[in-house]
């Protein structure tokens, strides 16, 4: 699959998705805290995106995929499956949304910090953050999708953070995942240059212990093998010929 590039109908397309997909985090927001099930944070974002946005949420049924968002919870790395656990105090989650919207999609995470939560939990979140920041920092035309991962893996790493290497970013648009892998860490076998047009996600997957993550039974959960503290935040983006656009700016968020 080569890179698409998105003409002008196509990005005002998923800067809808885009926008719909940030509007189900700001909506599910105050539902996250202690004694809430991820099951019910599920209901919630499904209720909003099939009732009030008419759209589609992209992971329901995507391969098998069983609800409509990622919760992962503590050491759980990514694609969490929502159910019966119950948030406590001191817990950090993920809510990973993404949308469909006249078929577009737009997708985006963010973590929440549930009541106080340990040094550890904050900082490997604030860490993570920094590092999408950072990487959204070296998006324009011209540059190497090189430099994202080897901007993310020498904050994370000067940061005692490590990263999570067999899940990256993601080009976009009509399919939920198209070319370009974009990593989180240096490879020098990364060659492409950026164009206008261009759209894809970033979302490092920062881990507070070592970097090896491995699948529990369900098939779909990734956790840390050492059973860290796992932290990921993303954002989908358009490349333009001074910088990018972030499709999926929160009304609350500034970068």
């Amino acid at each position: 699959m080569a890179v698409t590039i998105k003409t002008p109908e196509e990005i005002q397309k998923m800067r809808v998705a885009g926008h719909l997909a940030a509007e189900v985090l700001e909506v599910v927001a105050p539902h996250v805290q202690a004694g809430v099930t991820t099951e019910e944070l599920d209901r919630v974002c499904h209720d909003h995106i099939v009732r009030v946005q008419g759209a589609v949420p992209a992971p329901l049924n995507y391969h098998g995929f069983p609800k409509s968002i990622c919760t992962s919870v503590n050491q759980q790395v990514c694609h969490g499956i929502p159910g019966d656990r119950v948030l406590r105090g001191g817990d950090i989650v993920n809510i990973d949304v993404t949308v469909i919207k006249d078929g577009y999609y737009g997708d985006t995470s963010q973590m929440f910090l549930i009541g106080e939560v340990s040094v550890q939990a904050r900082r490997v979140s604030q860490v993570s953050r920094e590092c999408l920041l950072l990487g959204l920092a070296e998006v324009r035309a011209g540059a190497s999708l090189r430099t994202i991962g080897r901007v993310i893996q020498r904050h994370a790493e000067a940061n005692g953070c490590s990263v999570v290497r067999e899940y990256c970013g993601h080009g976009i648009g009509r399919e939920f995942h198209e070319d370009p892998q974009v990593l989180h860490y240096d490879d020098p076998k990364t060659s492409l240059v950026l164009q206008p047009g261009m759209t894809f996600t970033i979302e490092p997957m920062l881990n507070a212990g070592k970097r090896q993550v491995k699948v529990l039974p369900d098939g779909w959960t990734v956790v840390t093998k050492d059973h860290s503290l796992s932290a990921q935040w993303e954002h989908t983006v358009l490349v333009t010929p001074e910088g990018c656009e972030v499709l999926t700016l929160r009304s609350d968020e500034s970068l």
